[in-house]
Order: C-alpha cells, then structure tokens, then sequence
C-alpha cells in the first residue's frame, strides 16, 4: 500500500466561464490528509497587474464568503457574488497541508467564448440555491458534531 500525499484540487478547472453579475462559486477538495489542514486561504492574482492577495471576507468589495468543512476529505467552499471583470483571474485554494490548487475565471460581459462548456461544473447563477446547500451543509456539520458529542 502505497503513502497518500495530501492533494488540493479545485473541481471544474483549469478554466471557468462566469456571467457577469453571477456568483463565482469554487470547490477545492483537499484529499489524502492524516488529518484536516489548520487553515485553507484563498488568493485572488489579477493577471493583469500580477497582483496577488488573500481574499478576506471584509474586504471592501464585500459578497464574499468561504464555508470550509473538515473531515476524512476538507471542502473549501468560495462565493464570490455579483460577479465584475475585475474578479477574473487566477484563483487559489491553499490548505496548510498540502501544495496549493488553481483555477483562472473569466467573467463574461455577455460574450460567449467558443471554448466555454455548456455544463459549466462549479457554476451557479441561482444564489438562493448556493445559500440553501451552505444552510443545510452548516446544520450537517452541526447535527453530526452535536451526535458525536453525545
């Protein structure tokens, strides 16, 4: 039995397609971990400027949050919501445990790229249905740390 190498992977890259005034909606998926990361950041780089930065959930730009759950496998969860051109760029998921993980959004100002998937995975337009899974998946965690409590 080969040694498992803990691993991030954003599902639905290299590449994701977004309308504008969506909500850019990402999943990394930390795998093969001894036990959960301490922390999983997330960096926004402007391809553009070359500028990179953690994304905080009080910055100014505000619509952002991030929902991570811990167990066997870690899921990271970022919303970005009403998605602007200024939010395209390379995002990345970096877990304390394990190498960092990247995708590049493009949001689209109407236009459709002759590449763009119609099956776009990790896209949502509908944000009631994103607040709805985040909702049920905060009570989830809830009821089974409450069961293993008991």
């Amino acid at each position: 039995m080969g040694i498992s190498v803990p691993s991030a992977r954003i599902l639905g890259g290299p590449d994701l397609h977004v309308d504008m005034g969506s909500t850019i909606n990402l999943t990394c998926l930390i795998q093969f971990s001894p036990e959960p990361p301490a922390y999983v950041f997330w960096y926004h780089e402007d391809e553009v400027s070359g500028r990179k930065q953690v994304i905080s959930y009080d910055s100014a730009r505000g619509g952002v949050s991030v929902v991570t759950e811990k167990g066997a496998a870690t899921t990271s969860y970022l919303l970005v919501q009403d998605a602007a051109p200024a939010d395209s760029g390379r995002y990345s998921c970096a877990p304390s445990n394990a190498d960092l993980a990247s995708v590049r959004v493009h949001v689209l100002n109407g236009e459709r790229p002759a590449a763009m998937q119609t099956g776009s995975a990790g896209l949502s337009d509908s944000s009631r249905a994103i607040a709805l899974l985040l909702a049920a998946s905060l009570l989830h965690a809830r009821l089974r740390s409450a069961l293993l409590a008991s």
